[in-house]
C-alpha cells in the first residue's frame, strides 16, 4: 500500500479560475458607452434641421412691390438668413384683386408657415381671419389699433405685431408741398378706396389739413382698374387743379396706368410712395416703405427665436422721404419752385 493518500486524476486537471481585473471591466463598459454616444451623434447629424418657412402675403403684384421685397430680403440677409438655404419664403400675390386674399391666406395656413408677413392693412385683415395662432408681422399699416389688429402699439396682444406708418402729419405735409408747388392751388382731387383699411382715417386727416391750408377737396372712389379713368374724368369735370392719392391696392397694382392717365390729364399729382414717381409720376411724400420692410425682418427673426407677437411693441416710422420727378414736371408744363426742390430727398432729372 502507498504511504500517502492518493489524489484523483480530476483533482490534478481541474483548472484554476482567474478573476478579470476590475480595471479591464470598467474599460470595456466605457468603450461601449462611447460607441453608443458616437452612434447617437451620427444619427442626430443625419437628421436635417427644420428650415423656417415664411409666408409673404400681398394684395398687389410682384412688380408693384419689387423694391419692398428686396428690402425685406436684405433685412433677412443682415440677420444671417439666406433664402433657399436656411429660410424658405412662400410668396402669395392677389394681383390687385383683394377678394383673392382670404384664399391665399388660408393656403399659407395649410402650409403651416412659421410666420406670415403682410404688406398692408388689407393683407393683414385676410391673414387675421385665416389664423389666430400663426404669428403675423405687419410690414406697414395705417391704423393697426383702429383696424382691430392690435390692442395698442405698446402692447399688441394676440398674434399680430410689426410696423405702423401711423403719422397724421403726413397728410398735411403732402398738401402743403403740393400747394407750394402749384401756384394758386385751391381745389384738389383725392383718390381713395373705401374698402382699404385705414382709408377713412387717412381721408379725415387729409380733410383736416385741407381746412388748415384753405383747400377744397373732391373725393374720388376707385375700386377697380376701370375706375381710374372714370375718376380722372370726374376730376377734370369738377375743375380740380391737382391730385393726391391715398393708399389703396388698385392704385399700387396699376400705378403705371395711373401715372399715364394723370400725365394725360396734365394734373400735378402727389403720391403716397416713391414707386409712382419712379414710374413717371410728379412727386411723393411719405414713409420710407423700403425701410419698413427691411425692419420687418427683425420681427421675423425675434419670433423665430421664440418671442411672442403679443410682447413685441408695434414700431412707428422714423424715416420719411420727398421725391420729385422733373421730367414729369416738364411734361405738364410745371416749374417746381427752388425752395420746394431744396427740400426734396431725391430729384429725378
Amino acid at each position: 500500500m502507498n504511504a500517502f493518500p492518493s489524489k484523483s486524476l480530476s483533482d490534478n486537471r481541474k483548472p484554476k479560475i482567474q478573476k478579470r481585473p476590475r480595471r479591464l471591466k470598467w474599460a470595456g463598459l466605457f468603450a461601449i458607452v462611447v460607441a453608443l454616444m458616437l452612434c447617437g451623434a451620427r444619427a442626430e447629424a443625419q437628421q436635417p434641421k427644420k428650415v423656417p418657412r415664411i409666408g409673404f402675403l400681398n394684395a398687389t403684384s410682384p412688380s408693384a412691390v419689387s423694391a419692398r421685397i428686396e428690402a425685406f430680403q436684405q433685412g433677412l440677409r443682415e440677420l444671417g438668413y439666406v433664402e433657399g438655404k436656411n429660410i424658405v419664403i412662400e410668396y402669395r400675390y392677389a394681383e390687385g384683386k383683394p377678394d383673392r386674399l382670404p384664399a391665399l391666406a388660408a393656403e399659407l395656413v395649410r402650409l403651416q408657415v412659421d410666420v406670415i408677413v403682410t404688406a398692408g392693412a388689407t393683407d393683414t385683415r385676410a391673414a387675421k381671419q385665416a389664423t389666430a395662432t400663426i404669428p403675423i408681422v405687419m410690414a406697414q399699416d395705417n391704423d393697426p389699433v383702429g383696424s382691430g389688429f392690435v390692442a395698442s402699439l405698446a402692447r399688441p396682444g394676440g398674434n399680430i405685431t410689426g410696423l405702423a406708418n401711423v403719422s397724421p402729419e403726413v397728410s398735411g405735409k403732402r398738401l402743403e408741398l403740393l400747394k407750394e408747388s402749384v401756384s394758386k392751388l385751391s381745389r384738389v382731387a383725392v383718390l381713395g378706396n373705401a374698402t382699404n383699411p385705414g382709408n377713412a382715417q387717412a381721408l379725415r386727416e387729409t380733410e383736416d389739413a385741407a381746412r388748415a391750408l384753405g383747400l377744397k377737396l373732391q373725393y374720388l372712389e376707385v375700386q377697380s382698374p376701370d375706375g381710374l379713368e372714370t375718376a380722372l374724368k370726374a376730376a377734370a369735370k369738377e375743375r380740380s387743379q391737382a391730385l393726391i392719392t391715398l393708399q389703396n391696392p388698385v392704385a399700387s397694382t396699376h400705378r403705371t396706368r395711373l401715372v399715364e392717365l394723370v400725365a394725360k390729364s396734365r394734373l400735378p399729382a402727389m403720391y403716397f410712395n416713391k414707386g409712382f414717381v419712379e414710374s413717371g409720376g410728379l412727386m411723393s411724400y411719405g414713409v420710407n416703405v423700403d425701410d419698413l420692410n427691411r425692419r420687418a425682418a427683425t420681427y421675423v427673426d425675434k419670433i423665430l427665436k421664440g418671442r411672442k407677437p403679443a410682447d413685441l411693441p408695434v414700431e412707428q416710422p422714423t424715416k420719411f422721404e420727398f421725391v420729385i420727378n422733373l421730367k414729369a414736371a416738364k411734361q405738364i408744363g410745371l416749374t417746381i419752385p427752388p425752395n420746394v426742390l431744396a427740400r426734396a430727398d431725391r430729384v429725378i432729372k
